[in-house]
């Protein structure tokens, strides 16, 4: 082994350890058990430190004079790597401090009591914020929806103070690398883009489909309180989500993705999940995966990594099952994309710069696009007496609903302009912060009532996903897109293993091109927002007659009615506690987590 191989496998090791380490204890920190948050800071800093390691960069560019050029190209990895996280000393302590303040502000949001007082007894009803959000879609009772949206009012007010402080910190930060602000510095360092050009693209999106918004004022007219923020999801879904529910019963969730993520092929390559999936006190409320374990190399050999994932599922409560499905599918989706890179160096097979969160979304936002659609219902969602999700129940539905396609992009473009905004802002206090929430609730969502939703989207507090909102909306302009390429060429995409093919072939390549160039090569064409358009101003009548295209289609693909086969060793967890695995086999596994489910729901 030469130096410079010496040296590259040194980096290799050394950054797949602190990357387990922090990774590890972020697990258990975001799982409700925050005893570990002082060490978990701290191994982030050591983490920190190495990537802002300047003897190294110095050594990749001494080494990179005489290198050959194989090694010329892993040591321009590692030197663009190194590069992008150079820090001073005092930025580096700066970091730190953001990191201690985000630290206190997530124990302090994990700890705060949650609940709404009952209208009638007046009483104080312990409960989630999630759940509170449920109740708003599936409640019968008005002012129990209106108590709800006035608890999640209150909540997010909550941490302002700290959060105007985590904005001023991120501003110094940013500044202190030549950027205009920390939104500059993420749009610029994570997506190559500038802001300038990424919210002239929402901004063309809201132009192009803001007269929803007319049809929905003309609706109201018919539907009193339509546009009231409590009401409107209410009466426009709640009928439906209470309808659906019984063909996404969460007990069934499991085994409908495993077998749905077989039969298209996905294999986890030998890679570790662990799954904890249902609401608890104290537990990160919102849903991730992370990997703590990287796919690496050991004397040639690849490595099998490791990935942790989690969403927040209320056993029994109608409508949150779906919640559970999405998750399995979308986080799913994540874990598959890093546990299948083949990289030689571990951080182009990582969730951090230099991947793209862009395109990381592009692979669990296609995947979760599968599950929501009309030939996955019609095959795999079905009642405890084994009948199908009905095409006539979808039907109501596109016929009521459709009319909001145009604006679905707008609860994406809400949060981003909202993060804008605070980092752009000159001296902000409390009632300049619910300003800019209530005004841009008021664009986005035309409510008649101004809402301070913006403060309760836990993905502001934290560094890794604040300022990248904006990365949902790129990935769904990319997966439309992508979606469109299969249907062309296969004419579907449910239960087809060229699929699954098609996206483990770049998902091997993990984060060794950009998103721009990930996209060419997964489409075949430039990212463009015309396909979008296209989607979500169909007529109705074009929705329904391409559904029914789609499922004759699926009906000459033979049922998946094998062992399922993931390639992977599953666990299934309650915090600490180990739930089921598929030591056995995976259908064995789904069984022992349906009776838990099942349990846990009697005690809702």
């Amino acid at each position: 082994m030469t130096l410079v191989e010496s040296f590259l496998e040194k980096l290799n090791k050394e950054y797949l350890a602190l990357h387990k380490n922090y990774e590890e204890l972020f697990w258990i920190s975001y799982m409700g058990d925050h005893s570990v948050d002082k060490q978990k800071d701290q191994t982030l800093a050591k983490r920190d430190a190495f990537r802002s390691n300047e003897e190294y960069r110095q050594k990749l560019k001494t080494f990179l004079k005489t290198a050959n050029t194989k090694n010329k190209k892993r040591l321009k990895i590692w030197l663009d790597f190194f590069e992008s996280y150079q820090l001073p000393r005092k930025i580096l302590e700066l970091k730190n401090k953001i990191d201690n303040l985000e630290s206190e502000i997530l124990k302090r949001i994990s700890t705060t009591k949650e609940g709404y007082i009952d209208p009638y007894s007046k009483k104080f009803i312990v409960c989630s914020s999630l759940k509170m959000r449920t109740m708003m879609v599936t409640s019968p009772d008005e002012k129990i929806r209106k108590a709800c949206f006035e608890a999640r009012e209150s909540l997010a007010q909550g941490f302002i103070k700290e959060y105007i402080e985590m904005v001023s910190l991120r501003n110094e930060y940013a500044r202190s690398l030549g950027y205009a602000d920390f939104y500059d510095f993420k749009v610029q360092h994570e997506d190559g883009m500038t802001k300038k050009e990424l919210f002239s693209l929402f901004e063309n999106l809201y132009e192009k489909t803001k007269y929803a918004f007319s049809d929905i004022r003309k609706l109201e007219k018919n539907m009193p309180g339509l546009r009231k923020p409590w009401n409107f999801s209410y009466m426009m879904a709640g009928d439906f989500t209470l309808q659906e529910d019984p063909y996404f019963q969460f007990d069934q969730a499991l085994l409908r993705w495993g077998q749905s993520f077989s039969a298209l092929g996905i294999d986890y390559q030998k890679g570790t999940l662990t799954l904890d999936l249902l609401d608890r006190k104290g537990k990160w409320n919102n849903g991730f995966c992370h990997w703590p374990v990287l796919v690496h190399f050991d004397k040639g050999k690849r490595m099998a990594g490791s990935s942790n994932f989690t969403c927040n599922v209320v056993a029994g409560q109608a409508g949150s099952g779906v919640q559970g499905y999405v998750t399995l599918f979308h986080e799913g989706g994540h874990a598959a994309h890093l546990l299948v890179a083949e990289q030689k160096e571990v951080i182009l097979n990582q969730e951090y710069f230099p991947m793209s969160t862009s395109w990381a979304e592009t692979q669990s936002m296609f995947l979760d696009a599968m599950f929501s659609s009309i030939e996955w219902k019609t095959r795999y969602a079905k009642d405890d007496k084994g009948n199908s999700y009905p095409f006539e129940l979808f039907e109501r539905k596109v016929r009521k609903l459709h009319l909001l396609q145009p604006s679905r992009m707008n609860s994406i473009i809400f949060v981003s302009q909202f993060e804008k905004e605070m980092y752009e802002s000159k001296n902000l206090t409390v009632a300049k912060v619910l300003a800019i929430a209530k005004k841009n609730y008021k664009k986005y969502f035309d409510m008649s009532l101004p809402s301070l939703s913006a403060l309760n989207v836990p993905h502001i507090y934290s560094w890794e996903s604040s300022g990248s909102y904006h990365n949902y909306g790129l990935a769904e302009l990319a997966l439309t897109q992508w979606r469109e390429y299969f249907y062309k060429k296969y004419g579907y995409i449910i239960d087809n293993p060229q699929v699954g093919r098609h996206m483990a072939k770049v998902w091997k390549l993990g984060a060794a091109k950009n998103f721009k160039e990930f996209v060419v090569m997964a489409t075949g064409k430039k990212l463009s927002s015309d396909t979008f358009l296209r989607e979500v101003t169909l007529s109705v009548d074009q929705v329904l007659k391409r559904a029914k295209m789609r499922i004759k289609k699926l009906q000459s693909v033979k049922v998946y009615n094998k062992p399922v086969r993931l390639n992977a060793i599953i666990r299934m967890t309650d915090g600490k506690k180990e739930i089921a695995n598929n030591k056995k086999s995976f259908e064995d596994m789904a069984e022992n987590y349906k009776h838990w489910v099942l349990e846990q729901a009697k005690n809702m």
